[in-house]
């Protein structure tokens, strides 16, 4: 093991999460998950190992990880991750059908069940995501998905609601509670959990909580409201990777003059123009400083204009730091494309402000830069790229858990 790598090691945090090993060309070669990151990292370099084991542990010249609130949680993302990159030593875990699996049925009302083994008979139309390494924390991510979603588990509908309607755990299909349409949302946005792609989520249950919201089904509103807090709580998960690597990695792509230590974020979340608002998250040493977080409610914008939201938003936060005499911070990350990086820049001009600025597109995850006409397009596993999504994420979250909490305040006066 490297100095480099040793230092990475004896500094990961004793905390639930995923670890990424990477070989010496930056590929991701295995993921796991643990209880205690340091602890369990630091287990490769030091006790006894079989030898396909040491084959890998010779390759590994780099780990990343993602912190989680709870070991549970870890084991839903490692499967998620494992299915999206397909590590070289994760290989195992792939094929072999003896670890439990999360089977949804095809069916108007699918059945949501732990499954020991993955059937291959064409005949099976299910859906399955995992495989899952351990039954027990299997089992406490599905009473969580459980308590936010609510779905079936009876192999057959019974002719009444069970103990499970009645504490808010299934949302009684048996009694024409709900629709089988209604009830395939929720299977779709189950599998959303099971990927991992909470921002998705959360932007789904917006549209929906708004839509509710017109319809006055505040009933409806209210539990997509609560559906909405406790998904935040999850995505507001601290996600940590390799810290002043990845800055000194993105220090040197965007040729800044010093460490990019302080980054502030900006996202703008608005629903046909209602109840619009911005959200500014602040990241030191590549952590979230929730202390440091701001929310603006837009007030000299009429309609929907992305553009002048996000420039009354960036006007207002630095021209209060300027007249406080406040630190500026070493860089700007703006969620959107060129047009919103251009607006915010005319927006800094104005101030007389030459802060380095990036923004980043949704679809391709491009990187627009400040006086640049041609976007920077980083590989996927680049740990720069991880740091700006990850930033970009909490900035979205953050302005929609305020875009909530405003309409709840409008419309269900709570």
């Amino acid at each position: 093991m490297t100095d480099t790598l040793k230092s990475k090691v004896d500094t990961l945090p004793q905390a639930p999460g995923v670890y990424m090993f990477k070989d010496a060309s930056g590929e991701v070669i295995y993921i796991g998950k643990a209880k205690a990151l340091k602890k369990r990292v630091q287990s490769y370099f030091t006790r006894q190992l079989d030898s396909k084991t040491q084959a890998m542990t010779a390759k590994i010249a780099d780990v990343e990880y993602i912190l989680t609130p709870t070991e549970a949680q870890a084991q839903i993302l490692e499967a998620a991750l494992i299915k999206e990159r397909q590590p070289q030593y994760n290989i195992d875990l792939k094929d072999d059908k003896s670890f439990p699996w999360i089977k949804i049925t095809k069916e108007e009302f699918p059945v949501v069940s732990i499954c020991r083994r993955k059937k291959e008979e064409k005949a099976d139309t299910a859906l399955y995501f995992g495989p899952y390494t351990n039954a027990k924390l299997l089992r406490q991510a599905i009473k969580l998905i459980r308590k936010i979603f609510g779905f079936r588990s009876c192999r057959k509908l019974p002719k009444k609601p069970c103990l499970y309607y009645r504490v808010n755990l299934c949302p009684a299909p048996c009694a024409g509670k709900i629709n089988g349409r209604d009830y395939q949302r929720v299977i779709k946005e189950i599998g959303l959990f099971l990927e991992s792609k909470y921002s998705d989520l959360l932007d789904e249950l917006s549209r929906r909580m708004k839509k509710a919201s017109q319809e006055k089904e505040f009933e409806e509103a209210a539990r997509i409201r609560d559906q909405l807090n406790a998904l935040s709580a999850v995505a507001a998960a601290p996600a940590i990777s390799s810290g002043i690597n990845e800055l000194e990695e993105l220090k040197n792509l965007l040729q800044l003059n010093k460490l990019p230590l302080r980054i502030e974020a900006f996202d703008i979340s608005n629903i046909s123009g209602q109840q619009a608002c911005g959200s500014m998250v602040s990241f030191y040493k590549g952590v979230a400083d929730k202390n440091n977080y701001r929310r603006f409610r837009i007030k000299t914008v009429e309609g929907i204009d992305d553009y002048k939201m996000l420039a009354e938003v960036v006007l207002r936060r630095y021209r209060r730091l300027i007249e406080e005499k406040s630190l500026l911070p070493d860089l700007i990350l703006i969620d959107g494309g060129r047009g919103h990086i251009l607006t915010a820049a005319r927006v800094l001009r104005g101030l007389g402000l030459a802060i380095p600025l990036i923004s980043i597109a949704k679809e391709e995850e491009n990187i627009y830069i400040n006086e640049r006409m041609k976007p920077l397009k980083l590989d996927s596993g680049s740990a720069a790229l991880n740091l700006i999504r990850r930033i970009r994420d909490e900035a979205h979250r953050f302005a929609i858990s305020y875009h909530h909490l405003l309409h709840r305040k409008k419309i269900i006066g709570k």
